[in-house]
């Protein structure tokens, strides 16, 4: 009897195990795999050295030569997000972004942009949503976001993907180059190459900057071109390395022109470990609930049933009958033919 209870209590935890296993496959994994809504503030830092880069300080602006360094902030906004509806609501997150280039010896700002979308939870893709916008001069102006700007989808593909551009307002492609391996992860490489584009320049800021490189041009344009290569780790989207070689060209319609941008920039090595090791974290999260959580779970709860199923069925067998006079283990046949050789033996002494 107590063989056949501890049966049944192993069973059903067999069985409970089982139903774990597959909530954790079915349905955390897959909610596990997308942005929080209480994700963290992110910073990444990229510097370039020896840039040329055409600066405005006071209304004057000129192209200098040294060293800049770009930090991009990238941070929730609860407030936006609470107030998604529709397709967005539960799927979409909205961000709070901007980025800040300065020089690296005098902290003077050389640019700087702000802007608000809505992404995707689980691409990380730009949602088409009616609150976004960008500000590059102090003014906020609409702006229609597609493509990935900030990260990759949670499992990453090796697949062209298009990226946002927010100089020339585009998503153009970013095409898989290889696989390679950087402070124990395997990471994506995706190319992002854009050539001879036009940049998106406001009138009122183009006319300046022509007064003043270009004296005597009335029209013109800026051609802006960019080598972008993105190291993507492909559980979770997340850049760890990013690279851009920039040139930016001002040209009048005269034909006349000057270089106002030529940088490399790249994330410092500090941006590169914190992206890694925050990947691994990730990662390790990612792969417990989807894989070894529910493996583990699935094999303990088979164990558990067989074993229980195994208890109860050998519970439920007869116990054997004893024979009186029975030796322990002697066959009931042995014990009958004892009894007719005694019999027999007493008959043949009376006789």
């Amino acid at each position: 009897m107590k063989s056949r209870v501890i049966g049944t209590v192993l069973f059903g935890f067999g069985v409970l195990a089982l139903v774990f296993a597959g909530g954790l496959a079915f349905v955390v994994a897959p909610s596990a795999a997308q942005l929080p809504y209480d994700m963290e503030l992110t910073q990444s830092v990229a510097e370039a050295s020896n840039a040329r880069f055409m600066q405005i300080t006071n209304g004057s602006v000129t192209v200098n030569s040294g060293d800049l360094r770009s930090t991009v902030t990238v941070q929730p906004d609860a407030g936006s997000t609470a107030k998604l509806s529709g397709d967005l609501d539960g799927t979409a997150l909205v961000w709070v972004a901007g980025q800040q280039v300065q020089r690296t010896d005098t902290s003077e700002l050389v640019s700087a942009y702000s802007t608000s979308l809505a992404v995707d939870r689980k691409t990380g893709a730009a949602q088409d949503w009616d609150g976004q916008w960008l500000d590059t001069g102090g003014e906020r102006e609409p702006v229609k976001y597609a493509g990935q700007i900030y990260k990759f989808p949670f499992g990453t593909e090796k697949k062209t993907y298009q990226i946002f551009d927010r100089d020339i307002l585009a998503a153009k492609d970013a095409v898989f180059e290889k696989t390679e391996e950087i402070q124990g992860l395997e990471t994506y490489k995706f190319v992002q190459t854009l050539t001879n584009e036009t940049q998106q320049v406001p009138a009122d800021r183009l006319s300046v900057i022509l007064g003043a490189l270009l004296p005597g041009a009335t029209a013109g344009e800026v051609k802006y071109s960019n080598t972008r290569s993105y190291w993507v780790e492909p559980n979770t989207g997340a850049f760890i390395r990013v690279q851009e070689q920039q040139k930016k060209q001002l040209v009048s319609s005269d034909g006349r022109s000057v270089d106002i941008l030529d940088a490399d920039f790249a994330y410092t090595d500090e941006t590169v470990t914190k992206s890694a090791d925050t990947a691994k974290a990730n990662v390790r999260s990612l792969k417990l609930v989807s894989v070894w959580g529910p493996l583990g779970l699935a094999i303990l709860g088979l164990i558990l049933a067989i074993a229980g199923a195994l208890m109860v069925a050998r519970s439920g067998k007869p116990a054997p009958v004893a024979v009186p006079g029975q030796w322990a283990g002697t066959p009931r046949h042995a014990a009958k033919d004892a009894d007719d050789a005694e019999t027999t033996q007493v008959t043949s002494d009376k006789a």
